[in-house]
């Protein structure tokens, strides 16, 4: 999944870009709200965690030019403000959630994956294709009965894909959102966790579709 995070207290926005990239989230940060509110309207984003006080423009206003503009993205507001009627405004304003300064990171974690599964990308935390199952929300993989261990980015290159199982997921589809913004390397890494991904979870669960990108099939082990 893809987050962008908007927040000015820059020792903060790093702290969460590091856990939650651990998390196998794709993170890009941003420290106004101007780039903000520019970065989520271009952008293809899973979620968006937005701090109120902002330098720029406050995340109220950003939150409403982005629901004026038509977007859904999930919207996790963040500020050091607790008074009932600052909730109020920021849902009003469209977001999904509202936490307040200081949180706990579990909590967190917890509430963006709530907002993913409220949002609809899933009917279920758990996805089966075959005798693959990927339990998003406790991020464990099963083959048959037996648990496969994977590394943050493999599980994210897996979760893309069993979540359009059956369908063709390009390169660029999965580099978008399992690599944050800034990554500038080879986009042939794709190609490294899929291998990965065959070796652990057998040769014949991930197709190659020959200049498209690749497909989660029925494990047939």
């Amino acid at each position: 999944m893809r987050v962008l995070i908007v927040e000015d207290e820059k020792r903060l926005a790093l702290s969460l870009a590091k856990g939650l990239t651990a998390e196998g989230f794709a993170v890009d940060v941003v420290h106004d709200g101007t780039e903000g509110l520019y970065r989520a309207s271009e952008g293809s984003y899973d979620l968006v965690v937005l701090d109120i006080m902002l330098p720029g423009m406050n995340g109220y206003r950003v939150c409403g030019a982005l629901r004026a503009a038509g977007s859904d993205v999930p919207i996790l507001m963040l500020t050091a403000k607790d008074g009932e009627y600052d909730e109020a405004e920021g849902l009003d304003t469209g977001a999904d959630d509202y936490l307040t300064k200081p949180f706990s990171y579990v909590v967190l974690v917890a509430r963006l994956r709530a907002l993913l599964r409220r949002r609809g990308r899933t009917a279920s935390p758990v996805l089966r294709v075959g005798e693959l199952t990927v339990d998003t929300a406790a991020r464990r993989v099963l083959r048959g009965d037996d648990e496969v261990v994977l590394t943050a980015k493999e599980f994210a290159v897996l979760e893309q894909l069993a979540m359009r199982a059956g369908e063709v997921v390009s390169k660029a589809e999965i580099l978008e959102h399992v690599w944050d913004f800034a990554y500038e390397g080879d986009p042939n890494i794709v190609e490294v966790y899929v291998s990965a991904l065959r070796r652990k979870l057998g040769a014949s669960a991930i197709g190659t579709v020959r200049g498209a990108g690749y497909r989660l099939v029925a494990d047939r082990a």
